[in-house]
């Protein structure tokens, strides 16, 4: 894929970022994709969980749920792509962007929340979120190994931690919620 003179602008290059000083590049970086398909998929997932997490954060916080909620995407946005920004910080070739890392930190607070809750693939094949998380994880972390692709896998893998933590920090309870959910939890 050919970028644009605007686009590239705006894309996370660390070398960019480290050598240039154009920090910019790890907000702005989420806020563009590469294609329509890219950008969809990344706001159908947002949309569903996004909307389910606000709402927790706004039952827990009152008013203060959704700036707790717009504070957990921005700032997921810049930690997931911190540890690709160290690993290729010489790399003048290395780019990436989207909002996969924020999306995923915002699915992780879901199913931080909400762990049976199950999760439709395809639309047919429903998951409990604890399960499908589990093999995201590692699908991210064996995938950021091999690096075959030109996806941004580390942004997934640390997005989703990042959510995780973001969420346990922000409101230490959901640890325990979470732990009497997994109590009720029967596999057949």
């Amino acid at each position: 894929m050919r970028q644009s003179s605007i686009q590239y602008a705006f894309t996370m290059n660390p070398y960019m970022i480290i050598k240039r000083g154009q920090y910019y590049r790890l907000i702005t970086s989420g806020f563009i994709h590469s294609d329509h398909i890219h950008l969809f998929f990344n706001m159908f997932s947002f949309y569903f969980f996004g909307s389910q997490l606000e709402n927790i954060f706004q039952y827990i916080f009152g008013g203060l749920g959704s700036i707790y909620f717009i504070l957990l995407y921005v700032l997921a946005i810049i930690v997931s792509d911190i540890p690709t920004l160290i690993k290729h910080q010489s790399n003048h070739a290395y780019n990436s962007l989207g909002a996969s890392g924020a999306v995923s930190a915002v699915i992780f607070g879901c199913i931080l929340f909400q762990p049976l809750q199950k999760i439709y693939i395809y639309g047919v094949l429903g998951i409990p979120g604890f399960i499908l998380g589990v093999i995201y994880l590692i699908y991210s972390y064996q995938s950021a190994k091999r690096s075959k692709d030109r996806i941004n896998h580390d942004a997934h893998l640390y997005g989703a931690l990042f959510g995780l933590v973001f969420c346990i920090v922000l409101y230490p309870d959901s640890i325990r919620m979470f732990i009497e959910q997994m109590a009720e939890w029967k596999l057949f």
